[in-house]
């Protein structure tokens, strides 16, 4: 009987390919799972007008863990407004169900030296259900010469101490123990200083762990020019959303970067999906790489509790090149054999 009862969303473009992918692998670690698809994506709301009705959201809020592949029309299209898909879904199901850390972990793959520099191996945490995302503002005159348009942060002491707090957990875990808090504490002066105020207020609880602090700007530098400086990363929403992108480059490429919004808490699911998009100019060619899908299933059974089935992963995938001509098909069934 299976254990766990994971919600599948495929979403659109390359995202039902490599999360097939995924499920192939999970399967050959010997973990069974029960899983319920869901139509959900550009597709649905183009053939429905519907984004996440209210009955599949309680229904996936009973689930217990969610596995998405990528949302999202083909680049270009204006069929669906900007904002609908991430808001009314992506966003939505972040803030319903409570799943206020990103984690973004980080590693450049074997033989991978596209920038000649030193190797990657960090963990990105973001505050996921805050700041800036939290839709707080409006606009006045829409469409007119005076038009005003506002933009607020929320940032909580609750929300940023959690976030902050579940960082430290992670770093003190690793064998660097190190954490760095990146922020904008110069000109940001408000969200800035709460941030600044409850990192150093919670360090004093973890005495092994060493800390740092960069400007996000600077942060951007040190990425591209020595990123080994990094072990633990605790951020703000916007700027965990812009500097993960940058990591995902110097670290492998975004294709590769994996994710888990989680709530530790346990209240609900958590959700986990490659950084990718939809990539629909690929659909069907075999060229779209599962990697970072594989890699977002590997953090689900860990998080799941399945660690050893995660470490099997995970294992077979620090040692995986990619050979030449691989499809996407081919390379799961080459990690599915390995694991």
């Amino acid at each position: 009987m299976a254990k766990y009862k994971v919600g599948i969303i495929g979403g659109d473009g390359i995202g039902p390919e490599v999360i097939d992918e995924t499920l192939k692998v999970i399967k050959a670690t010997g973990i069974e799972l029960d899983t319920v698809s869901y139509d959900l994506g550009a597709d649905r709301y183009l053939r429905t007008g519907d984004v996440l009705p209210d009955a599949t959201l309680e229904e996936i809020r009973g689930l217990d863990a969610v596995l998405l592949g990528a949302v999202g029309p083909p680049v270009g299209s204006t069929a669906v407004p900007s904002g609908i898909l991430e808001r009314g879904l992506l966003l939505k199901l972040r803030f319903e169900l409570d799943l206020f850390i990103n984690l973004r972990p980080f590693i450049t793959p074997k033989g991978w030296n596209r920038f000649n520099i030193e190797p990657v191996d960090m963990v990105v945490i973001r505050e996921n259900t805050e700041g800036t995302y939290a839709g707080e503002g409006g606009q006045l005159r829409r469409g007119t010469p005076y038009e005003i348009a506002t933009q607020g942060s929320v940032n909580t002491r609750f929300g940023v101490e959690r976030t902050v707090r579940f960082a430290f957990e992670l770093a003190a875990s690793r064998p660097r123990k190190h954490l760095t808090l990146v922020h904008k504490t110069n000109v940001l002066t408000f969200s800035g200083d709460l941030w600044q105020r409850t990192f150093n207020e919670v360090s004093k609880e973890y005495p092994s762990v060493e800390i740092a602090y960069n400007h996000v700007d600077a942060a951007c530098i040190y990425m591209v020019e020595s990123p080994s400086r990094y072990d633990v990363i605790v951020t703000d929403n916007l700027f965990g959303d812009i500097l993960t992108d940058l990591c995902g480059a110097v670290s492998g490429g975004i294709g590769l970067a994996a994710s888990a919004n989680l709530n530790p808490n346990r209240t609900g699911p958590s959700l986990f999906e490659p950084v990718h998009g939809a990539a629909h100019d690929i659909v069907g060619t075999g060229k779209a790489n599962p990697l970072a899908a594989i890699r977002s299933g590997a953090l689900m059974l860990d998080f799941l509790g399945e660690k050893e089935a995660a470490g099997k992963i995970n294992k077979v995938l620090e040692e995986f090149e990619v050979p030449a001509g691989a499809t996407t098909a081919s390379i799961g069934n080459a990690i599915a054999e390995r694991v």
